[in-house]
């Protein structure tokens, strides 16, 4: 530990020391003539919704370099093999297949940094769990986390339980999955069950309840999606086309309106139909302004007045690549309402998995599913010993 200490500070040091050298002088004439800094560039996101197999082949109907055609029937018996596999793995492997492919960035930090961390070495030692730690940290998984499982790493050592560097990536896995296993989640026991979904700006709040709706959907349950993020632009069309994809109504009033009437107007509607589940969209807020805090409890009082026991879940949606900062988001969240649940999305898109564990160790509050993609069909409930076995290698 003190040694990625040292280490970042060394960094830090050596980076100032450069920007330093780089900048003009201080002097008027200096200011004046330095170089506006230019915007980072930004390149556009790859979809990952297509198939990367023959990605970059020519097609049967095209010509090979050599001006030969290239036949579809010479690749028959291969397809033929590969067909036969996906089908013997069953429908749960290709699950999880999937589930690696997607968290790809933090399998390539963490896993292939493990691998090359124990390559070549024999013995499990303090001085490799001390690079295992490291490690870890730079993961994202964060300082407490970190020593948490860095300890229990060092008790099996005392114990004589970790012979090889084979047993101690073993005993990682082991421990990670214990760290990440939650109580199950509750079961439905009223009808319309009730779930109110919060968080900041930008974590994708609305495509989640989409996501959920369409999983509902696929299940035979029908969803109602209650619009009451009453204040960002365009927030209830948005959600207005989202239930249209999905085949969920929704309950909205004007721009502007009261969230907390929108939730009682939408749950009488709820009650009325007949849903089996109901989906409450409220307003990014940023969990350090009181006044917007205060409005999210009211929402949970009316909720509660309008419909008895509702709501029955409080789900929080977290950003996997803000990193630690989700930490602090998820504690204010949770004295706020009472978060019975965490959503974490977006981690196809970041090195940041081990982001799940700090939250799951450092607030106590189990992960319910994960965002790995944009489609409907990513996001997932989570499962701890498939998310640790994929980004685990």
């Amino acid at each position: 530990m003190r040694r990625w200490f040292r280490r970042r500070e060394k960094d830090q040091e050596r980076a100032r020391e450069e920007q330093e050298a780089s900048l003009p002088g201080e002097t008027e004439a200096g200011l004046k003539s330095a170089p506006e800094i230019a915007p980072p560039l930004e390149f556009p996101e790859v979809s990952s919704s297509f198939d990367s197999v023959g990605v970059g082949l020519p097609r049967p109907d095209e010509e090979s370099p050599a001006g030969e055609a290239v036949h579809p029937i010479e690749e028959a018996p291969q397809a033929e093999e590969e067909a036969s596999l996906q089908e013997d793995l069953g429908p749960r492997q290709g699950l999880f297949r999937r589930l690696k492919e997607r968290l790809s960035r933090t399998r390539d930090s963490l896993a292939g940094g493990l691998d090359r961390l124990l390559k070549g070495r024999k013995v499990v030692d303090a001085a490799l769990l001390e690079d295992l730690e490291e490690l870890l940290i730079t993961a994202d998984l964060g300082v407490d986390t970190t020593l948490f499982l860095i300890q229990r790493l060092q008790e099996r050592l005392k114990r004589r339980e970790l012979g090889d560097v084979a047993r101690l990536k073993a005993a990682l896995q082991e421990e990670m999955v214990g760290l990440l296993q939650g109580p199950p989640p509750r079961k439905i026991t009223s009808r319309p069950w009730v779930v109110l979904l919060v968080g900041v700006n930008g974590v994708g709040k609305t495509t989640t309840i989409a996501k959920l709706a369409h999983q509902d959907r696929q299940q035979g349950l029908t969803p109602l999606l209650i619009a009451a993020d009453t204040f960002r632009a365009a927030a209830v069309e948005q959600l207005e086309i989202w239930g249209e994809r999905v085949g969920a109504q929704v309950i909205k009033q004007k721009s502007g309106a009261d969230p907390a009437a929108v939730v009682f107007d939408g749950l009488a509607a709820a009650s009325a139909r007949g849903v089996d589940k109901v989906y409450i969209d409220t307003a990014g807020r940023l969990h350090t302004k009181i006044n917007l805090m205060e409005e999210l409890k009211k929402i949970h009082r009316t909720a509660a007045k309008k419909l008895s026991g509702a709501p029955h879940e409080i789900l929080l949606i977290l950003d996997a690549t803000t990193g630690q900062n989700a930490l602090s988001q998820a504690r204010l969240f949770q004295e706020a309402v009472g978060v019975t649940g965490i959503i974490l999305t977006k981690l196809d898109g970041t090195a940041k998995g081990g982001m799940a564990l700090a939250v799951a160790h450092e607030t106590g509050i189990p992960l319910r599913y994960i965002g790995v993609g944009e489609s409907l069909e990513d996001l997932r409930p989570f499962e701890a010993e498939a998310f640790v076995a994929a980004i685990l290698g």
